[in-house]
């Protein structure tokens, strides 16, 4: 009885081993079709590529953007539209982004049309282009940096919970949920907060063609319409991506209907597609766990 037993465990066992073994495998697939799947059409032809920046701007959002980006500029289009809906994210991800934009420019026009939401990083990407694009209820400007996270000290102290630290230097556990943090850490995150926030003032008036002096008192943070934001010099244009391309076009010197290339997505419905967008979402989260907190050209 106790042998009967035993081999049924051992294939209770061997059954869940495999299970799992087959749940990593299929998640490896999806996460590899996931990452992959994308055809770009930069390199076959037409006139204006249009790429998407959509959500928050974060290492996986920009890798694609600069990729897509850089793949137009290579390619056989005249000209590039980034249409841009997103209230901003990282400071490095929108820097890198920015860049990317800055050396298409160098291989031909670009312009960047804004939709519903581009705050902050969003509109730090669009000053990158040759002109900007805006619809008159567009949200944008939300100049500024912030960084945050949340402090936990005086429930852990209820719980009875306590953190022992053994540290290099005084500012070397900055962010550390478990206390509040002191005056000096208080200032040191202030000056890296305000040296970023002069790297935003600078990129808007390089981009707008402005001093940093001009565009500071519109820098402290405060939303604008697009209506609002061409009075301000902010943007060049009011209308949507349709008036975009055409603006393109005409920077490009195109002549007659204009063929608009985008990258191509396939559509991702399957269980591996699933599987790899669950995997790849955990991937993300865990990451920004341990990354700790990051500074930010974020509208919130």
């Amino acid at each position: 009885m106790a042998r009967k037993r035993d081999v049924i465990v051992a294939v209770v066992i061997a059954v869940a081993f495999l299970f799992v073994i087959a749940m990593f495998a299929l998640m490896f697939i999806g996460l590899a079709e996931s990452g992959g799947g994308d055809f770009q059409f930069a390199g076959l032809g037409g006139d204006v590529g249009v790429v998407e920046v959509f959500g928050l701007i974060d290492e996986y959002s920009a890798r694609r953007a600069i990729r897509e980006i850089d793949d137009f500029a290579d390619g056989s289009v005249s000209a590039i539209v980034v249409h841009i809906s997103s209230p901003g994210g990282g400071v490095a991800p929108s820097q890198e982004v920015y860049d990317a934009i800055g050396r298409a420019r160098e291989e031909k026009p670009v312009v960047a049309s804004m939709g519903s939401v581009a705050a902050s990083g969003g509109l730090y990407i669009a000053c990158a282009a040759d002109r900007i694009v805006a619809n008159p209820g567009t949200l944008t400007g939300s100049i500024g940096v912030i960084f945050q996270y949340h402090t936990a000290e005086g429930f852990l102290d209820k719980i009875g919970v306590e953190t022992e630290t053994v540290k290099s230097g005084q500012l070397k556990d900055v962010g550390s949920y478990s206390r509040r943090m002191t005056e000096d850490e208080q200032q040191m995150l202030q000056s890296v907060v305000n040296d970023t926030y002069e790297q935003f003032l600078e990129a808007v008036a390089e981009g707008r063609g402005r001093t940093t002096s001009e565009i500071k008192p519109y820098a402290d943070g405060a939303l604008f319409t697009g209506h609002q934001a061409l009075n301000y010099g902010l943007v060049d244009e009011l209308g949507g991506l349709h008036d975009a391309v055409n603006l393109a076009g005409d920077l490009a010197d195109l002549d007659g209907d204009l063929t608009v290339v985008r990258p191509y997505r396939r559509d991702r419905s399957n269980v591996f597609d699933l599987l790899g967008g669950l995997a790849q979402d955990l991937s993300g989260e865990v990451k920004s766990k341990l990354a700790g907190p990051e500074l930010m050209y974020l509208y919130r």
